[in-house]
């Protein structure tokens, strides 16, 4: 895990399904078959894929006149198959760079355990290469280019606040998450331990169900494998699967999705200075690195290998060697640990 979210890695995760739809119980569910993915396996198209240009005109003259984007950091994903080969990718508006003209575009090939590392594509597009970004209205944009265009409809979490009491006196509500995989978070920064948290946002169902660890308090997410501890009344983020982080997918975790939108002026690039000095002068106050390389990463929680590595946090919890003010701190994993075999929380770590 390295300090900073890259770009371009950041860039070619693949789409969910629809959310509201999974939500919504009286409209029919989706049925998928092996017929169609054959089918659409064996199909010969003419996408020139090496032609990012290509690939965007492809893209978007296939989408309908409106479309919804979910996740926080404004990415809207997906993936075609072309000559046998599945293509994974995203239009991206950009906090930064939406209301300067600008959209970034990536593609690869979707990576497998088998083709880990695919080339990709990566394109910041505007009138240069005859795409117009229009502001239509708040958090509404228009993309057009060849006489096609798509309104993007940027997902207003902008009123969503925790519940009363939901957080501590030491903690500061940094914005709501929407996350690829359909979950919802709030991320928060304790001030006094200098930490950050992404909690599961209970106030609304959760676009999954749970299964218990067994011997410990912690929930596995069936669909998602994202694993919480419930402490303080609250559900604290404190596993994602390894593998699902190395191949990039929708369950790679909510480091790559912070609320860009919803970030009240200076709040994160302080929280970010309070938990890493080292980059004051180097981020600006979305946490983006000032020479393009990418964001600051937050990534508090554990990439696990097995379901049975989570067990740490539940010793650790427990622990009667950790004083009560620092069990916060049983729930985050910091960047050198996590190169570890077996990652120690923080509040083992410091002992």
């Amino acid at each position: 895990m390295m300090r900073r979210v890259c770009i371009l890695a950041a860039a070619l995760l693949v789409a969910g399904g629809g959310v509201t739809r999974a939500q919504d119980s009286s409209l029919p569910l989706p049925l998928h078959t092996n017929e169609a993915d054959i089918g659409e396996a064996l199909q010969r198209g003419a996408v020139a894929v090496d032609d990012p240009l290509a690939v965007f005109d492809y893209v978007l003259g296939r989408l309908p006149a409106r479309v919804r984007v979910y996740p926080t950091e404004n990415y809207f994903y997906f993936r075609f198959t072309a000559s046998g080969v599945t293509y994974a990718g995203n239009i991206r508006l950009a906090a930064a760079d939406r209301d300067r003209g600008k959209v970034d575009f990536s593609y690869n090939e979707k990576p497998t355990d088998w083709n880990a590392e695919p080339p990709n594509y990566h394109a910041m597009l505007g009138e240069e290469q005859g795409v117009t970004v229009d502001k239509v209205g708040p958090l509404l944009y228009r993309v057009t280019r060849s006489g096609k265009s798509v309104e993007f409809a940027l997902n207003d979490l902008s009123q969503i606040r925790p519940p009363t009491g939901a957080l501590k006196s030491d903690e500061e509500f940094l914005g709501p998450v929407f996350d690829e995989s359909g979950m919802r978070f709030f991320l928060v920064f304790n001030r006094r331990l200098k930490v950050f948290h992404f909690l599961l946002d209970e106030t609304v169902p959760p676009s999954g169900r749970f299964a218990p660890l067994k011997g410990t308090r912690i929930e596995v997410g069936k669909r998602t494998g994202f694993a919480f501890y419930p402490f303080d009344g609250r559900k604290v983020l404190v596993g994602v699967d390894a593998r699902q982080s190395r191949l990039n997918t929708a369950f790679d975790g909510p480091f790559d999705q912070l609320p860009e939108n919803f970030i009240k002026g200076e709040a994160l690039r302080e929280a970010i200075l309070a938990a890493d000095p080292s980059v004051r002068g180097e981020i600006d106050r979305l946490g983006n690195f000032t020479d393009g390389s990418g964001r600051y990463l937050i990534h508090p929680y554990m990439l696990y290998r097995q379901v049975g590595d989570l067990a740490v946090f539940e010793r650790c919890a427990k622990a009667r060697t950790v004083a009560k003010a620092a069990k916060p701190l049983c729930f985050v994993i910091d960047n050198e640990e996590a190169q570890r075999r077996h990652p120690r929380p923080l509040a083992l770590k410091r002992r």
